[in-house]
């Protein structure tokens, strides 16, 4: 446990040290190109996601990054502002889109580090509180090639930071090999019924989350998309339901004494990513640490916008729990995914089975 801690220190100070290289570069290029003040806050939320990906990722696959994150991402923020005019019309192509990412793993490793890829800037669309460039750049080429920008800043920040640390620190961790795939005959595939399972839970999310809760659909649909996502069974789904829910209570009453100890402006951003390092350091324990840290993080962040953090902190507690329970409802009565079963072995020459097993098994 204690090398472990030692480990998820390291990994942690890494990872934010290529965060906060992309935050100051993202700030920068706001001030040069008179962007919005959202632009590094999608830097952030690209950085901090991309990391756990690329930590143990061969050339490449960072070369695939390369290419697949700009170009989501420039999605990402043309789907932003179909959200802001169209709402149902962005909502349906959100929620496609998040479930494609899952439906594609029955085609192998690559095409699931594919929708991984393609996934980050639609949960960083989430993060974002609003649009990432000023009304005079969000029409026509210009908005989506800032965009891209960010996504090609954030893979670079990041790679700098990871390869500095493997050149000068104690290396990277060894790369985790995929599980062996496993015989499955159910139908529909377990990629398709976790595709319908995200569908159904992040659909009514978008749905509840805008009549509940009006501009702060986000967080409903953030927590739908976190439990459903990595689904290994629903009592999987019920376990990352309850921990996610308890860790936004703990990160609600963080939040709530930071606020009330005055800590504002720049203050408040050192601590935000104080916070973080902190709940990544944890996070490999239980996911409650990191849900906890993230809810005060953004809380920070929404009062240095300008917005009444504290006062939305009750908001934000319902949505959350209102996510977290419609995902649980689609895992347990959408087409349930079983707990993986222990492979089966093929016995003789081997190579047609093997072949059909591992197909059967894809997804």
């Amino acid at each position: 446990m204690r090398s472990k801690l030692i480990r998820n220190a390291y990994e942690s100070l890494l990872t934010m040290a290529a965060v906060l290289l992309c935050w100051g570069a993202a700030l920068w290029l706001e001030g040069a190109a008179g962007l919005h003040t959202d632009v590094p806050v999608l830097a952030v939320a690209l950085a901090l996601t991309l990391s756990s990906s690329q930590r143990t990722a061969s050339t490449r696959r960072r070369l695939a990054a390369l290419v697949l994150l700009p170009v989501a991402a420039a999605g990402a923020q043309f789907l932003g502002r179909l959200i802001m005019h169209h709402y149902a019309a962005g909502a349906a192509v959100f929620t496609l889109g998040i479930s494609l990412g899952i439906w594609i793993r029955r085609f192998g490793p690559t095409a699931t580090r594919a929708g991984t890829l393609m996934t980050l800037p639609f949960v960083a669309l989430l993060v974002v509180p609003g649009p990432a460039l000023p009304p005079a750049a969000e029409r026509g080429l210009m908005s989506w090639f800032w965009a891209a920008a960010i996504g090609v800043l954030a893979c670079a920040g990041v790679w700098l930071v990871q390869g500095l640390g493997d050149r000068y620190g104690p290396g990277r961790p060894d790369p985790v090999r995929p599980a062996p795939r496993r015989v499955s005959l159910s139908r529909p595939r377990p990629s398709t019924r976790m595709a319908l399972q995200m569908a159904a839970a992040v659909a009514a999310a978008f749905l509840c989350g805008r009549l509940l809760f009006g501009d702060h659909w986000p967080w409903a649909v953030l927590t739908a998309y976190v439990v459903a996502s990595g689904n290994r069974g629903r009592t999987d789904v019920s376990r990352k339901g309850v921990e996610r829910f308890l860790g936004a209570t703990v990160g609600t009453l963080l939040a709530t004494g930071v606020a009330a100890a005055g800590i504002t402006g720049a203050a408040s951003v050192a601590v935000m990513f104080a916070i973080l390092t902190v709940a990544l350091w944890l996070r490999p324990l239980n996911y409650a640490y990191w849900a906890a840290g993230i809810t005060t993080a953004l809380s920070l962040l929404l009062g240095y916008f300008g917005q009444n953090a504290t006062g939305l902190l009750p908001t934000r507690l319902a949505a959350i729990a209102l996510g977290a329970a419609l995902s649980i409802t689609a895992a347990w009565c959408l087409l349930p995914v079983d707990a993986p079963a222990p492979a089966l072995p093929f016995r003789g020459s081997g190579g047609r089975a093997q072949a059909e097993g591992g197909r059967l098994g894809a997804g």
